[in-house]
C-alpha cells in the first residue's frame, strides 16, 4: 500500500471492503456506480417519484432523497411503494442531518441513510470552545449513545450507511482540535467509523466533501491513509465536490476534484453536485467513469512507467513545486496559460479576442480581459504587433528565420535542443518533453542534463499514455529527484468529438497535477469537432482559466459556491443562481456562497466570502464569512441587498460597458 493508492505509475483500484445497498454492490471489484440526488418537496410524492424515475432512466445506480424530519422519512414509504409499483428497484438513499429519529425511520425503509457526523448529533453554534481530554471523550461518549441505535436498526434491517463529512459543517468539537482543516474532516468520520466498528457494523461508505477541491482531495488521501493504519482495511468511497455551481464552472470543479482521486485508483461510487436539474448531473458522471472503464477494458494500451515509491512532494498538503523563475513562469508567480492557435494560417487582430484581446484600431491600443492568455502558440509569426502582455511562440526552425525576434518564444523538439541549445540564443525557450510514450526515451537523459544547467528553459510536457497523468507525475518527481528545477508547462491534448467529454478531459489530466502543485501552466490542444461550437478557441481559453480557478492556482473571476437544490431548498435555486451571477460575475476574485437552506447555509459556505442563504419561505439571510449580516430579508429585494452588502465591504466594482 502505497500511503494512500496502490500505484503512483499506473491506474490501478484501490480494493475496498464490499458493501450491499439493496440489490447493488459497492466497492470491492465492483464498477463505479453512479448515482444523484432528488430536487422536489420529498412530501410531493409523485413529483419525486418521477424525478427518481427521470434520474435511473439518464442512468443513477442509486438515488438520494432527503428526509430532514421524521414526515418526509416517513414518507419514503410511499415513495418506495409507488417506484416499486411503476417496476423499479433502484436503492434509495435517505438524507439525513440534524434529526436521528428521522434516520432511526428511514433506515427501516430505504436501502441506505447518509448522516453527516458534523451535525448529526452536534448543533453547531459556531463556537470556538476548549475541551479538556476528558470533556472530548464525554462529547464521544454522548455522540455514540445517540448514534448507536441507528447502527443496531441497519444491522438489523440490512441498510447501508454513508458517513459523509462535509468540509463546512465540521462540529464545534472537531473545529477546537484540528480546525477547518482535511485532518479535521478525517476524525469527524472516524469518530463515527470506530463506533460503527464496535458494533461489528461494516454495511459503510464514506466520504469527504468540499467545494474547494485541493481540501476535498486531500480529506480522501488522508482518510484512506488514516483507515489503513488503524484498521487495515479501507471501506468503500463515495465521491463528490459539493456545492460546485452550474454550467461549465461546476463540471470543472467536480472533474477536477473526482478525477484527481480516480486516477489515484480511488472512488467506488460518484455524484456530480449541480445546480441543475439532477438528470442533468448523470452525463457528467457517465463521462468522468468512462475513462476508467476504458482503462480496464484495453489495460494492455497502458504504457509501463517505472515504478517508484517516495513522492517528491506532500499529497496530504498543497505546495507549489519550487522550481526558478523564468520570465513570468514559474516561482511564486500564478501559472500561465497558453493558447493553442497553430492551425491558424494567418492570424489576425480580430481573432484575438478568442483569448482574451480585443483591439481598438481607432484609439490602436489593446483592452486586455481578466482571462487573457499569456502565450500563444503560432504557426506563423503574427502580423500585427502583439500586446505587450502576450508573447507568441514559434517552432524552433521559424524562429530562427527571423530577423526581429522580439516577444518571439522558441519551441524545440528534444533534438533540436541537444543540437543548438548552446548556440540558440533566447531570454525564454520551450523545450518540448514526452513523458513515457512509445520510444520516449531516445533523448531524455542528455535533454534533462542540458536543462538542469539552463536558466532560461521551460519545460513543456505531454504524454500519448492512456494513464498520462501517472506519466507526467513520474517525469515531475524525476526533475525533482535530479534537483532540476525549471518550470512545467502542461501540453494537454484531447481528440475527443464531444466538448463534454473534452472538458472532462481537460479538467482531470491538468487538475489533478495542478491541485499537486506539480505544474506552472497549461495548453490545450484541440482536436475535437463539435458544429454546435462556433468559437472553439474561446470555450478552451474559458476552460483553461476555469481549471486555474477550480485548483485556486489562479484567481481571475468571481468563484460561486451554489448547492444542488433538493427538498429543502426555500427558492427557486436555478434562477436565483442565474440572477446572481448576472450582476456581479464581473467581480474578480469574490467567493460567492448561494444555499437553498439553513441545513448546508452556514456550514457549506465555509470558504464563501460572502452567503446567500434560504432562511424560510421567501425569506433570505445575508452572511459575510460565517456571520449574519442580515436576517430575513424579503427574496424579492434580497439580491439588491446583496450588492448593498459586497459595497459596504469594499468588495463591490461597478461593471464596465463593453
Amino acid at each position: 500500500m502505497q500511503s494512500y493508492c496502490q500505484s503512483f505509475t499506473q491506474y490501478k483500484r484501490l480494493l475496498t471492503r464490499e458493501v450491499k445497498v439493496g440489490n447493488l454492490y459497492l466497492g470491492g471489484n465492483h464498477p463505479i456506480r453512479i448515482q444523484t440526488m432528488t430536487t422536489t418537496d420529498t412530501m410531493d410524492t409523485i413529483a419525486t417519484v418521477e424525478q427518481v424515475i427521470r434520474c435511473i432512466e439518464a442512468g443513477a445506480e442509486l438515488v438520494r432523497i432527503t428526509a430532514p424530519s421524521k414526515k418526509e422519512a416517513e414518507n419514503l414509504q410511499n415513495i418506495k411503494d409507488e417506484l416499486t409499483k411503476r417496476g423499479y428497484t433502484t436503492p434509495l438513499v435517505a438524507d439525513i442531518h440534524f434529526t436521528p429519529n428521522a434516520a432511526e425511520i428511514a433506515a427501516k425503509i430505504v436501502e441506505k441513510v447518509r448522516v453527516n457526523p458534523g451535525n448529526y448529533v452536534d448543533k453547531k453554534k459556531f463556537e470556538q470552545i476548549e475541551y479538556t481530554e476528558a470533556e472530548y471523550q464525554e462529547e464521544i461518549e454522548r455522540i455514540r449513545e445517540r448514534f448507536t441505535p441507528l447502527v443496531l436498526i441497519c444491522k438489523e434491517y440490512g441498510t447501508a450507511m454513508r458517513i459523509g463529512t462535509n468540509h463546512g459543517s465540521l462540529s464545534d468539537r472537531i473545529m477546537s482540535r484540528y480546525g477547518d482543516t482535511a485532518i479535521g474532516m478525517v476524525e469527524s468520520a472516524m469518530e463515527f467509523l470506530r463506533i460503527a466498528r464496535g458494533e461489528d457494523f461494516h454495511n459503510i461508505v464514506l466520504s469527504m466533501k468540499s467545494s474547494n477541491p485541493q481540501v476535498m482531495v486531500q480529506a480522501y488521501r488522508l482518510l484512506i491513509n488514516h483507515m489503513m493504519q488503524e484498521f487495515g482495511d479501507c471501506y468503500p468511497l463515495h465521491l463528490g465536490v459539493t456545492e460546485a455551481g452550474d454550467g461549465e464552472d461546476g463540471r470543472i470543479k467536480s472533474a477536477i476534484g473526482i478525477g484527481t482521486l480516480l486516477e489515484d485508483g480511488i472512488g467506488d461510487t460518484i455524484r456530480v453536485s449541480l445546480t441543475e436539474d439532477p438528470e442533468f448531473e448523470i452525463p457528467v458522471c457517465k463521462n468522468l467513469v468512462s475513462r476508467y472503464q476504458q482503462h480496464n477494458q484495453k489495460s494492455g494500451s497502458i504504457i509501463s512507467v517505472p515504478e517508484f515509491h517516495k513522492l517528491t512532494y506532500d499529497p496530504f498538503n498543497y505546495k507549489r513545486r519550487d522550481t526558478i523563475s523564468v520570465g513570468n513562469i514559474g516561482n511564486r508567480q500564478v501559472p500561465v496559460v497558453v493558447a493553442d492557435l497553430s492551425k491558424i494560417d494567418l492570424l489576425e487582430t480580430d481573432f484575438m479576442k478568442h483569448i482574451g484581446y480585443r483591439y481598438d484600431a481607432n484609439t490602436d491600443k489593446w483592452m486586455i480581459g481578466d482571462m487573457a492568455a499569456d502565450y500563444v502558440f503560432c504557426k506563423n509569426i503574427p502580423s500585427f504587433e502583439l500586446p505587450g502582455t502576450l508573447k507568441a511562440v514559434l517552432p524552433f526552425n521559424s524562429w530562427q528565420l527571423l530577423t526581429d525576434k522580439r516577444n518571439i518564444v522558441p519551441l524545440f523538439s528534444e533534438e533540436e535542443y541537444i543540437k543548438h541549445s548552446d548556440s540558440a540564443f533566447a531570454d525564454i525557450r520551450f523545450v518540448m518533453l514526452d513523458a513515457y510514450s512509445v520510444g520516449y526515451n531516445n533523448f531524455l537523459e542528455e535533454v534533462l542534463v542540458k536543462i538542469a544547467n539552463d536558466p532560461s528553459a521551460v519545460i513543456c510536457v505531454s504524454s500519448e499514455n492512456k494513464n498520462s497523468v501517472q506519466s507526467i507525475r513520474r517525469l515531475i518527481v524525476d526533475l525533482e529527484t535530479r534537483k532540476v528545477k525549471n518550470p512545467v508547462i502542461h501540453i494537454c491534448d484531447s481528440n475527443h468529438e464531444d466538448i463534454h467529454q473534452g472538458l472532462i478531459h481537460f479538467a482531470v489530466e491538468c487538475g489533478a497535477l495542478l491541485i499537486d502543485g506539480l505544474t506552472d501552466g497549461i495548453c490545450l490542444g484541440y482536436h475535437f469537432q463539435n458544429k454546435e461550437i462556433q468559437s472553439p478557441y474561446d470555450v478552451m481559453n474559458s476552460i483553461a482559466f476555469g481549471i486555474l480557478q477550480a485548483t485556486r492556482t489562479r484567481i481571475s473571476k468571481t468563484e460561486y459556491i451554489s448547492c444542488p437544490s433538493c427538498g429543502r431548498t426555500l427558492f427557486d435555486l436555478q434562477e436565483t443562481t442565474a440572477k446572481i451571477r448576472a450582476v456581479t460575475n464581473h467581480l474578480k476574485g469574490v467567493k460567492i456562497a448561494i444555499m437553498g437552506c439553513i441545513v448546508n447555509g452556514p456550514g457549506e459556505m465555509a470558504d464563501a466570502d460572502f452567503g446567500y442563504v434560504g432562511s424560510g419561505v421567501g425569506k433570505i439571510t445575508l452572511y459575510k464569512n460565517k456571520e449574519i449580516v442580515k436576517r430575513n430579508i424579503n427574496s424579492d429585494i434580497a439580491v439588491e441587498e446583496l450588492i448593498n452588502l459586497l459595497k459596504e465591504h469594499n468588495a463591490w466594482v461597478e461593471p464596465t460597458v463593453s
